[in-house]
């Protein structure tokens, strides 16, 4: 008899990353991810800049480097007994270090983050699971956010389970906390600093989050109640970080899954008294806010929002790209932007190329809203003469000779 549902829904979603992430090491010519993948900081930044690519190299040659043993994907096992290919012409990459040796190429680690919720438990027992089939080393990092007594003791509990679970390296990371941003943004803001670093430390090829599928409709809600544009809805994206690595397995499978998944492997799990706490708007939301939408407008809401929420990404990384392409065309010899191309474009456009000066320009993205960008605007649209727009970070927007300057106040 086969694993229970919950517990092959969680395997077979940690595979699938897996396997991705193989494709992209292996493959020789592989793209940079895309900006639609990344953060809604990184998209916002890059505007579609890459949204060329080349064309991806055939299925053979992105698997050819895959660890000892490891089957490609889709093909059955005489795959390893095809022919070596022939000697290296001159449009081919030289061989790496290992393949000039003979040495066997090493095996990619991958990271999960966990926190010791049902979620991340379960996410790391997925890729306990799953890694060693795949020629991956699984290792594991709890990060204590000293925002509770005894988080220390725990995140030292948690560690313990990871290693039992068969994870290493497994580190237990204190960070300090700060203001900015409010409680729950100050945490995550160092919570991914530890990530990063942890990351960097190993040589981790990636980093698993165990974000699910009522997460991202939370994400949503949330992006709702500020009045965010369509990139904030589009909540969380399945790969995000620098050079893609971030990875959200679970983001198409419900919390109760995960949790499930948990009670039947009879892992051990800590439910953190902050995500009930009122305290905190989204645990507002978890159980007060969408119990009640859900009561309000029947079953399915989470899904929905979570269906929202791929809509909106592509919706917006079309207009990313389309802003990529005109940035360059409302420009003037010297890369001064000029007001008078800059207001014939559609406004979901423009406002995206104006953001991206002001981002360039040194105003932080998270501080840089709506509200900003549409007084910048009004420069262009609205002008009457009107004084110069202070931004985020010192920056300061005016209008000058049609042309609009943005820089360090």
């Amino acid at each position: 008899m086969g694993p229970h549902p919950a517990v092959a829904a969680i395997r077979l979603a940690v595979r699938r990353v897996l396997n991705d992430i193989l494709d992209e090491r292996t493959a020789p010519d592989a793209d940079p991810p895309r900006p639609e993948l990344q953060t809604a900081h990184a998209a916002r930044q890059t505007y579609g800049a890459q949204a060329r690519h080349a064309a991806p190299a055939p299925r053979a040659a992105r698997c050819a480097g895959r660890p000892p043993g490891v089957p490609t994907p889709g093909r059955g096992r005489d795959a390893a007994a095809r022919p070596a290919p022939g000697p290296q012409t001159a449009h081919e990459h030289p061989p790496a270090p290992h393949e000039r040796s003979g040495e066997r190429p090493p095996s990619p680690l991958v990271l999960v983050a966990c926190s010791g919720g049902a979620d991340s438990m379960a996410l790391a027992s997925a890729l306990a699971f799953e890694a060693p089939k795949l020629g991956i080393r699984a290792g594991g990092v709890t990060v204590d956010h000293g925002l509770q007594t005894g988080s220390d003791l725990r995140a030292g509990e948690v560690a313990q389970r990871l290693r039992e679970l068969g994870l290493d390296p497994v580190d237990a990371v204190a960070v300090t906390v700060g203001r900015e941003g409010g409680p729950e943004a100050a945490a995550r803001d160092a919570r991914y600093a530890a990530l990063d670093a942890a990351a960097e430390r190993h040589g981790a090829a990636a980093v698993l989050l165990g974000h699910t599928r009522d997460d991202q409709a939370e994400t949503v809600l949330l992006g709702l109640a500020r009045g965010s544009g369509i990139r904030s809805l589009s909540g969380m994206a399945a790969v995000s970080g620098a050079g893609g690595r971030y990875r959200r397995p679970f983001l198409h499978l419900d919390r109760q899954t995960a949790r499930k998944a948990c009670l039947v492997q009879s892992l051990p799990v800590w439910d953190d008294p902050h995500n009930a706490d009122p305290a905190y708007t989204r645990s507002r939301l978890r159980h007060e806010g969408l119990p009640a939408l859900e009561k309000a407008l029947g079953k399915g809401v989470v899904e929905a929002l979570a269906r929202t929420a791929q809509l909106s990404r592509d919706d917006a990384d079309a207009l990313d790209a389309w802003a990529g392409q005109a940035d360059a065309a409302v420009r003037d010899d010297a890369g001064r932007l000029e007001c008078a191309k800059l207001s014939v474009l559609p406004p979901a456009v423009r406002r995206r190329i104006l953001r991206r000066a002001a981002i360039e320009a040194g105003a932080p993205a998270g501080s840089l809203f709506a509200r900003h960008i549409e007084e910048v605007d009004r420069l262009i649209t609205g002008w009457r003469g009107q004084g110069a727009i202070n931004l985020p970070g010192k920056v300061v927007a005016r209008r000058q000779g049609g042309r609009l300057v943005i820089r360090q106040g």
